[in-house]
């Protein structure tokens, strides 16, 4: 039987943390809000403390850093989030708890549990798109996360304009990159209402859809995944995108390439399986990665 470990999805709004081994055995789970770091943390540290665990996988939102060599490994980098850039979360709790840590991004590690569990089974890369509190895109190559400076921070392009679009954007960093464009935060500052109180046929649906697009554009021409899985709060609340985003897809397009090869888009642009679970599961994925390691 494997061993327990711990997951700890942390994310923009909410931190979920898990126990267990796998989607069918997991034995709690305990959700808090994500606030300032250290009341968020002080949170996480007291669920754990009353677990018993071989390993502890966390899934952050980000940046983040990722080399185990470098002195910012397992912290949060240059974030959008005020008051977290700079935080400890690895270090933190590997010296809390003593037991092995693994750290990635959310996405990457939702695009774990996919890959294993979700609507990547049986697939060694692929894609895994959040459209949520943020924009942001975990890559898989060879059934392992694909890194190399850092990791992918996809959500951060910026994407051309459409004509007659006036929207400034809503990224702190970047103003009208995808995420200032179409993650939820930048759909409220658009219309003044959050997406899900918008109808389907809205028409600020039509520039996210096209930012979205041009995401998927850039990652099919990378050539690694097999699939783009998408999720997060707006992807799986607004159903209407997929479609458009796969009409903009093959437009954009335009038949260059091997386009046998995603085709049909109806499935190569897919729902995401594994809902509000996948960051947290992929968090276990992480420990039990850490623990073997």
């Amino acid at each position: 039987m494997s061993a327990l470990v711990a997951g700890v999805e942390l994310g923009g709004t909410k931190c979920v943390c898990l126990l267990g081994t796998g989607p069918d055995d997991v034995r709690a789970e305990v959700r808090v809000p994500t606030t300032s770091p250290a009341e968020t943390l002080a949170a996480i540290e007291a669920v754990l403390a009353g677990w018993s665990f071989a390993a502890i996988g966390v899934a952050s939102f980000g940046p983040v850093g990722i080399d185990r060599a470098a002195p910012n490994w397992g912290h949060i980098t240059a974030t959008t989030k005020p008051g977290w850039s700079g935080t400890s979360i690895a270090p933190r709790l590997a010296a809390r708890f003593g037991v092995p840590v693994g750290f990635e991004t959310d996405v990457v590690g939702a695009a774990l549990a996919e890959a294993r569990w979700g609507a990547g089974r049986g697939l060694d890369a692929l894609a895994y798109v959040t459209i949520g509190t943020g924009v942001g895109v975990g890559l898989i190559a060879g059934g392992r996360p694909l890194h190399g400076l850092s990791h992918a921070e996809l959500g951060h392009i910026r994407p051309r304009r459409l004509a007659g679009d006036g929207f400034a954007g809503a990224c702190s960093f970047h103003g009208d990159c995808v995420e200032g464009l179409a993650a939820g935060p930048a759909i409220a500052a658009r219309t003044g209402q959050p997406a899900e109180a918008l109808a389907a046929d809205d028409p600020a649906w039509v520039p996210v859809a096209d930012a979205l697009t041009q995401l998927c554009h850039v990652l099919v021409l990378t050539g690694v995944p097999r699939r783009i899985l998408v999720g997060g709060g707006v992807g799986l609340g607004a159903p209407q995108l997929l479609p458009m985003i796969r009409a903009g897809l093959a437009r954009s397009l335009a038949g260059y390439g091997e386009t046998a090869l995603i085709d049909p888009l109806d499935a190569y642009v897919a729902a995401a399986a594994l809902g509000g679970r996948a960051g947290p599961l992929g968090a276990m994925l992480i420990g039990q990665s850490a623990l073997n390691a």
